[in-house]
């Protein structure tokens, strides 16, 4: 029987992780199956579950490494005494750096977390609702400072963070410039459409 190919810097469990979250943005979580994820991984199916519990864990597992990535990343730029605006600028580098190296991932996150099973379900919406209210301080913060026009935060994030869910079109474009480019292009179209 064949077994799960690794190296010393991940495990198992990060490979199988990685595998569903590719196979839930291919197919979307209903769609995909344990068969599908062995074969990915290529493996049997049973052998799987010598790493996991359910798909349902696999889910779960996806959404809330991704959660708690982006809690900690804000909870480090709410920390970090920069201008609202540069901490703005810093929340959106890492949502597109996010969406450029970890797309798979934070688009499982983004997209298939309303497959997640109760209590997680709420927990996931909570967390979520959270992180967009922490956004829009940091927006009402430059606001108060004179550094970004008055505009209604709670829209501006949204509106930012779907612009920054855009870039899976990039990832399924042949012709593409550089993460990088995509990087500061985007930042010079969203920050000068806030910035006063």
């Amino acid at each position: 029987m064949a077994r799960i190919k690794t190296n010393k810097d991940i495990s198992r469990k990060e490979v199988i992780l990685k595998a569903s979250a590719a196979l839930f943005r291919e197919k979307g979580y209903k769609a995909a199956s344990m068969r599908d994820l062995a074969v990915k991984v290529g493996v049997e199916a049973a052998s799987l579950y010598n790493h996991i519990r359910s798909k349902a864990e696999l889910l779960h597992d996806i959404c809330f490494d991704v959660a708690n990535i982006f809690v900690e990343n804000i909870s480090g730029v709410e920390a970090s005494g920069d201008a609202p605006i540069v901490k703005l600028e810093t929340l959106l580098r890492f949502h597109i750096r996010e969406m450029i190296d970890n797309f798979e991932e934070v688009y499982v996150a983004d997209r298939e977390w309303r497959y997640l099973a109760e209590p997680y379900l709420s927990n996931y919406q909570n967390q979520r609702r959270s992180y967009r209210r922490r956004f829009a301080a940091i927006i009402e913060d430059g606001i108060k400072a004179g550094e970004i026009n008055k505009i209604d935060a709670s829209t501006a994030v949204l509106i930012l963070l779907h612009a920054v869910s855009g870039i899976e079109s990039w990832h399924r474009s042949k012709q593409k410039i550089t993460g990088e480019e995509l990087e500061e292009n985007m930042l010079t179209i969203l920050i000068e459409g806030v910035k006063k």
